[in-house]
């Protein structure tokens, strides 16, 4: 028995790419994508919430460690609660944000698979290169902080002196590590800036290196700025590490500007303010081709007279 096999039309993605999509589609394809990112989130939210209390202990574990934070009289590390109901919300933020990063495979998919018709083939390549490599990065950047933390903790609770109890708030406290966590790992995502001003064209891997010297006072000013104590251990070691990424992104730079061809155009070796060089040729201009003189215009013929137009019509009609 024989199947008719009904023929596939295009895709959605080829559809969307070669601009055959009306705009309402495009609304109708956003809104689906949308509502299963959503349901992704929901999800993840689910896990994130029986996953809220081993996070929080992961969290606390750097302030826990020091001896400052045992209490005498139980021998546990223990957290002050101003609010009824921080705990609480506590663990639903701590939820939602372990929601968010259960499903990102799913809503970065549906966020890439709306904007990528829009763009070309090797921008769509390179889009892949960049977010393989941003999640190692932001992870690197998150263990740092995490270290970072404990050594800063130390710190600060040894200058308060044996005569002051230290009793640290339990929504501050995480407060304090996320935020640290999120900034040291957006840091780590600069050399994907880099290399993405020499994909494109913008600077070359000559000139990122000529802009060394102030990319290092930078890292270290910015290290200052955002490590939590003045101890020379946290701003160090972030700025260390952002000066090695900064410097590996010029290295792929380089073989990206090799692999491309640059630096060898004409005026490649010219300075801005140099002016180029002028190249005389020797050879003699031969001459022209005699020109024949033009002959004069003849007169127009008289333009004949229009018909009379048949009042029973109009001049549209």
């Amino acid at each position: 028995m024989a199947f008719a096999l009904r023929k596939r039309g295009p895709s959605s993605f080829q559809r969307a790419s070669d601009g055959s999509m009306t705009l309402v589609e495009h609304i109708r394809e956003l809104r689906n994508r949308l509502f299963r990112a959503s349901l992704a989130i929901m999800v993840g939210f689910g896990f994130g919430i029986w996953l809220a209390q081993p996070v929080r202990v992961l969290l606390s574990q750097p302030y826990c460690d020091l001896p400052a934070s045992i209490d005498p009289d139980s021998g546990q590390c223990k957290f002050v609660q101003l609010g009824v109901a921080d705990v609480f919300l506590l663990n639903l933020k701590i939820g939602l944000w372990v929601g968010l990063i259960i499903a990102a495979p799913i809503w970065l998919y549906q966020l890439w698979a709306f904007i990528a018709p829009g763009l070309h083939r090797h921008e769509r390549r390179y889009a892949y290169v960049f977010t393989a490599l941003a999640a190692p990065l932001f992870a690197a950047g998150a263990v740092l902080a995490y270290f970072v933390t404990a050594k800063g903790l130390e710190f600060l609770l040894n200058i308060s002196g044996d005569d002051i109890a230290t009793n640290l708030e339990v929504t501050r406290y995480i407060s304090f590590v996320t935020n640290l966590i999120l900034l040291f790992g957006v840091a780590f995502e600069f050399p994907l800036i880099v290399l993405m001003l020499n994909f494109v064209g913008i600077a070359s891997a000559k000139r990122l290196l000529s802009w060394w010297r102030v990319m290092v006072f930078v890292f270290f000013a910015f290290s200052a700025v955002v490590t939590p104590t003045p101890d020379p251990f946290g701003m160090t070691a972030l700025a260390i590490c952002l000066c090695a990424l900064y410097f590996a992104a010029v290295g792929v730079a380089f073989l990206n500007d090799r692999r491309r061809g640059r630096g060898k155009e004409v005026y490649a070796g010219i300075a801005d303010d140099e002016v180029s060089p002028l190249e005389f040729d020797a050879e003699p201009v031969e001459a022209g081709q005699r020109v024949e003189a033009t002959s004069p215009v003849a007169a127009p013929e008289p333009v004949a007279k229009p018909a009379p137009i048949d009042r029973r019509y109009d001049d549209m009609t």
